[in-house]
């Protein structure tokens, strides 16, 4: 059969009007069926597919089962976000055989602490273990990179001229500063300058306050920020917090050991105060000038929006690093407030999207104090315009 033929037919699903006049083997059969309960049926041209997955969880399991079979992860992981919202399969993710044979992912993962609180028993366990396999991934992707950028910004934003003792310096960069004091009959350099580090001890060097919005759209900026927090919590050189909040305020910096525990305290859903989430956040900060305090939110408040921006305002005055997440996630341009996104940045705050991917990088910008509105102007991802500067429409940095 003529390889392009037969990709048309499964595309077309079948029937007189495919115009292909292909027959499938049992192979692609299954994979045409797999493809009609998904997308044919409701919306279909006549004679095309016929399908759905009904309203059975075994079934539904099977179905995730042959996909998982045909399929590459990535085509997966798309089919099921279909699943989920073309078939109302939401239910269905209650059902723990159908949750052992589902393909995790970041989305899953939102779906499942969405349920979280009308879970039965028996499926509990298994969302934990397929919560389980997506915060491992994630932290093999992104936790080395996270751990040497935060470090790299530490050393370089605590090096001085004056180290205190020879173990805090750099011989390797005192060396190359004083390549100018070479003397060729002693073989050797005298250094005028040492270069070397401020700091040897186990000692906290900033404080870090990860402030998340748990609305129900930002559920994979929950996951990422979640395992995000666990990292940074990981690292002694850092003091890292973490709130989430919707209508009240949850901290949950206790649980940032087991980033799994964590997320199943958040509760995605409900209203959004804002304002109180800062309020909350700003009694964690004990150094505000070796602070930075990240909100990771789409900026539609339900509290008080004046008294918001006055308590953003006062923590940049009084030297916290404040930066605004529009979505912290993969997945494009966000919807967000912007009005308030406008506002901030008129306060010097810029709010925009960040890619986990970025995230790494933005975090040792903020460490080394450089400028975040010019860090994210350069990545094309600022919501509003800055003071006296070229703006852009908000999109999502990528990895830089």
């Amino acid at each position: 059969m003529d390889e392009r033929l037969r990709r048309w037919r499964l595309v077309l699903g079948g029937g007189e009007a495919d115009g292909t006049g292909c027959a499938l083997g049992a192979g692609d059969a299954a994979m045409d069926g797999a493809l009609a309960a998904l997308y044919g049926g409701q919306g279909g041209r006549p004679g095309g597919r016929e399908g759905g997955l009904g309203a059975s969880a075994p079934h539904v399991a099977r179905w995730l089962g042959d996909i998982r079979t045909y399929f590459p992860s990535t085509v997966v992981q798309v089919m099921q976000k279909d699943a989920i919202e073309r078939l109302n399969l939401a239910r269905l993710l209650l059902e723990p055989e159908m949750l052992e044979a589902v393909e995790p992912d970041v989305h899953l993962v939102g779906t499942l602490l969405a349920l979280n609180r009308v879970m039965p028993d028996q499926a509990r366990e298994s969302a934990r273990a397929v919560v389980a396999a997506v915060v491992r991934q994630l932290e093999r992707r992104l936790a080395q990179k996270t751990r040497a950028a935060v470090t790299g910004a530490l050393d370089r934003s605590a090096r001085t001229h004056r180290p205190r003792r020879v173990a805090d310096i750099d011989w390797d960069r005192t060396i190359r500063a004083n390549l100018k004091n070479y003397l060729p009959e002693k073989n050797t350099v005298v250094p005028s300058r040492l270069v070397g580090y401020a700091r040897r001890q186990r000692a906290v060097q900033r404080e870090v306050v990860l402030c998340i919005d748990q609305s129900g759209s930002m559920a994979a900026s929950v996951v990422y920020s979640s395992v995000f927090g666990a990292v940074l919590a990981s690292m002694r050189s850092l003091r890292t917090s973490l709130v989430v909040f919707d209508t009240a305020v949850v901290d949950l910096t206790d649980q940032l050991h087991d980033p799994v525990e964590l997320l199943f305290g958040t509760q995605l859903g409900g209203g959004t105060d804002i304002n109180r989430a800062i309020a909350y956040s700003q009694g964690l900060i004990t150094r505000p000038t070796e602070s930075i305090f990240i909100l990771i939110s789409d900026l539609y408040e339900g509290g008080v929006r004046q008294e918001m921006l006055r308590r953003v305002a006062a923590m940049t005055q009084a030297g916290v690093q404040v930066i605004v997440l529009l979505a912290l996630s993969d997945e494009g341009a966000p919807f967000y407030d912007h009005e308030n996104a406008a506002a901030l940045a008129a306060m010097g705050v810029p709010a925009f999207a960040c890619t986990p991917d970025a995230f790494p990088d933005l975090m040792a910008a903020a460490i080394e104090r450089r400028s975040i509105a010019r860090w994210a102007e350069r990545q094309g991802a600022l919501s509003a315009p800055l003071p006296g500067g070229p703006g852009g429409e908000a999109g999502t940095t990528g990895p830089g």
